[in-house]
């Protein structure tokens, strides 16, 4: 066990390393890591052919990771899975320690895998994320459409209608774990996020907790699309709703206007972007942050967006096509973060996410 004075150390040590050393060092970790874990999965494969884990009194492999390893039951159910994927296509390892491929990647393709493709399924997760991953899956095994349907949450009061359950009840098991459409009734969850899961190729389950003034709001517009959709159908009007949103969105963030109006000239001493100067920039950065690191990277957050002056507005920057970019929330405040805290003599220099490793932003 790693004592609070020795932990501090190691933090106060970090302090010390430059920008470039810091990264290397991270980035070795992580390398050391996925080897490490590649080793682990192997290990595990190797485990699951014996009956050590029984021998020693645990009635699964995955009690045995949980309880004798100390992982998690995710971090179990996600190894168990991949090494016994990897016993199947030893492929799996390698592309692990390299880190083309993630644990979680591994886990949602293994049931779909065979000999025939496991190949150029495991090439086309490379690098990617848990919902491109799940888009794949999709694919090799596409699911029907599901049935639209409106039901009530339990609530509170219900909660205390509901039989009591023991612990050995609801303790997690593969098998559960393993099948994602199983549901066990619960309270009404904190977040209102919507779920997206892929179904089959360009078709999608969405399952989200609406209000009851949406409900009627759906209905609502169900009754006067009749005529054009007799059927009702949800997805076609929350299509239809979304299409209408985004017009108006259009319209009050970009100006946009079927009838075009004279352009507005933006002036030295205003903050004002003329509409056709947010449309231009908008079009041309695909409505996502340019922010471009110094390894060409750029970061692409669509959310929380904002028009950014490269030559900052306060030392004479315009509101011209060529001088404003947009800019994720977090990129926007780093770089008014590091102009403010950097000597003028820089301020000519190139923009500062063509810079922005040369300097600490402290």
């Amino acid at each position: 066990m790693i004592e609070a004075g020795m932990d501090n150390e190691i933090l106060i040590s970090l302090r010390r390393l430059s920008d470039d050393e810091l990264v290397a060092k991270v980035r070795d970790l992580a390398a050391r890591e996925r080897v490490a874990t590649s080793a682990l999965v192997a290990h595990l494969a190797e485990l699951d052919t014996r009956d050590i884990h029984l021998r020693q009194g645990y009635g699964s492999l995955f009690a045995y990771c949980r309880d004798a390893l100390s992982l998690s039951e995710h971090e179990a159910y996600n190894r168990i899975e991949v090494a016994r994927a990897a016993r199947r296509f030893p492929v799996i390892l390698e592309m692990l320690a390299e880190g083309t491929v993630s644990l979680t990647s591994v886990r949602l393709l293994a049931q779909h895998l065979t000999p025939e493709n496991h190949q150029s399924a495991l090439a086309s997760v490379r690098g990617k994320r848990k919902i491109d991953v799940e888009e794949i899956v999709a694919r090799l095994a596409p699911r029907p459409d599901i049935a639209a349907s409106v039901r009530r949450l339990p609530t509170a009061r219900d909660a205390h209608h509901t039989p009591s359950l023991d612990a050995a009840s609801v303790a997690p098991s593969l098998s559960v774990a393993a099948n994602p459409e199983a549901t066990v009734a619960a309270p009404v969850p904190a977040t209102r996020s919507a779920r997206v899961v892929p179904l089959a190729e360009d078709r999608y389950k969405l399952q989200m907790t609406i209000t009851s003034d949406t409900l009627r709001k759906l209905r609502l517009a169900k009754d006067m699309l009749r005529h054009v959709l007799p059927t009702g159908d949800d997805a076609a009007i929350l299509d239809r709703a979304l299409t209408a949103l985004l017009t108006e969105l259009a319209r009050q963030k970009l100006g946009a206007t079927e009838r075009l109006q004279p352009a507005r000239q933006s002036s030295p001493t205003s903050r004002h972007i003329p509409a056709a100067v947010r449309r231009t920039v908008w079009i041309r950065d695909r409505g996502s942050c340019a922010f471009t690191g110094p390894n060409g990277r750029r970061c692409g957050e669509r959310a929380f967006v904002e028009f950014h002056h490269v030559r900052p507005f306060a030392i004479g920057g315009e509101a011209t096509v060529s001088n404003i970019e947009l800019r994720c929330g977090r990129h926007n405040r780093y770089e008014a973060k590091v102009f403010f805290t950097t000597p003028a003599s820089f301020w000519n220099e190139p923009p500062l996410s063509q810079r922005a490793s040369e300097r600490s932003p402290g």
